[in-house]
């Protein structure tokens, strides 16, 4: 059984299609608003586009700009600052991870994922509570 998600938004910006529908099918069916974009510049204009976002995530590996600008951009904005990001990417290395959380990600999916992990790290994430970070390689892990 889920939980009821209605009125909660996830902004997914993924220029990969396959991943991108991958995502939006996954959530959608949790109950979630799911919108999409396929650049980081779309991306924005949806963001700021979007009262009541519950939630971004972010692919780093964008091309038209790159997902750590928009990381950046969406934590300076006063309106989108508090709105957790996961990062997605297939950046794996731990310096990355550190960077994404100390510049305001409240986690880290290691693509690729499955719909169980995804559904579990997005749940986390919703229900994140100022002061915890996660981060995810297909399980949720405290990051310290």
């Amino acid at each position: 059984m889920t939980e009821d998600y209605k009125g909660k938004s996830i902004l997914i910006i993924e220029d990969e299609a396959d991943i991108r529908r991958f995502a939006f099918r996954v959530l959608n069916l949790e109950g979630y608003t799911v919108l999409q974009a396929e650049n980081g510049e779309e991306g924005l204009r949806m963001a700021r586009g979007t009262r009541g976002l519950s939630m971004v995530l972010l692919d780093l590996v964008l091309p038209d700009r790159d997902g750590w600008v928009i990381l950046e951009e969406l934590k300076r904005d006063p309106v989108l600052s508090t709105v957790p990001i996961v990062v997605f990417s297939v950046l794996v290395t731990p310096w990355q991870q550190n960077r994404a959380f100390v510049m305001g990600a409240s986690g880290y999916l290691t693509k690729p994922v499955d719909a169980s992990g995804l559904r579990q790290a997005i749940a986390s994430t919703i229900h994140w509570e100022r002061g915890s970070e996660m981060s995810c390689t297909g399980s949720i892990t405290t990051a310290s």
